[in-house]
């Protein structure tokens, strides 16, 4: 896991991302992450867990799993209504069996083959996917991430919330593409560090830095990492 930054430009970002990231994996190790069996349950929880909790998205997959369409080919042709019912735990099962019956169309014109989507141009396979109807860009990038095994850094209403804490309030109203981008002109373009840095700030921000903070619990105080003002 390298953790250079990209250029001299870069090394204020660098030293606050970096500060971070050695923070939060002394407070709460490896995280493994994404929690799933095979690429193509990461890429159904990609969309499974819009707009709810894991735990949810968890007992959704834990159906499919046990009916056995977790095969894409079986989840695109089984019956409307039966999956339907199967995803129901993770909630909007109508607008989510809409999403995933577009995404799985979408990889059924490369043959559900996600070693040839690893093959594409990145932007290539992005732009794509965010044409995809209900795929929008944290959720691309998730599939890209860790189905895919690309190197994007997933940015997701943590990210915002933590950052804009630490120092970085542009990041709550920002475009996506924007924070995005902050994040990769600092840091290398390096897979696990991505993968491991965006799992700390989900798991951080679950724990600690909620809606409400335990700022006191937070391993990301005052006296620990520098602020930073400026983009």
């Amino acid at each position: 896991m390298s953790a250079t930054r990209n250029g001299p430009g870069c090394s204020a970002k660098w030293l606050h991302l970096i500060q971070v990231f050695d923070l939060l994996r002394s407070a709460y190790g490896p995280q493994n992450w994404w929690p799933a069996d095979t690429p193509f349950e990461v890429i159904v929880g990609a969309v499974l867990t819009q707009n709810t909790a894991w735990h949810n998205v968890a007992l959704a997959i834990a159906n499919l799993k046990r009916e056995g369409f977790l095969d894409p080919k079986l989840l695109l042709h089984a019956e409307p209504g039966r999956v339907k019912t199967l995803i129901g735990p993770a909630g909007y099962y109508n607008v989510k069996y809409e999403r995933l019956v577009n995404l799985l169309r979408y990889l059924d014109g490369y043959g559900m083959d996600l070693a040839k989507l690893r093959s594409l141009p990145l932007s290539q396979v992005r732009e794509e996917l965010l044409e995809v109807n209900g795929v929008g860009p944290e959720t691309a990038d998730s599939i890209l991430l860790y189905a895919l095994q690309r190197p994007v850094f997933v940015v997701d209403a943590f990210t915002r919330r933590l950052f804009s804490r630490l120092g970085l309030g542009w990041m709550e109203e920002a475009p996506y593409d924007e924070v995005q981008q902050f994040f990769m002109e600092a840091l290398s373009p390096d897979l696990a560090l991505y993968n491991e840095f965006h799992a700390l700030i989900v798991v951080h921000s679950k724990d600690t830095c909620k809606k409400k903070p335990r700022c006191v619990a937070c391993c990301l105080s005052s006296r620990s990492v520098e602020r930073q003002e400026a983009r």
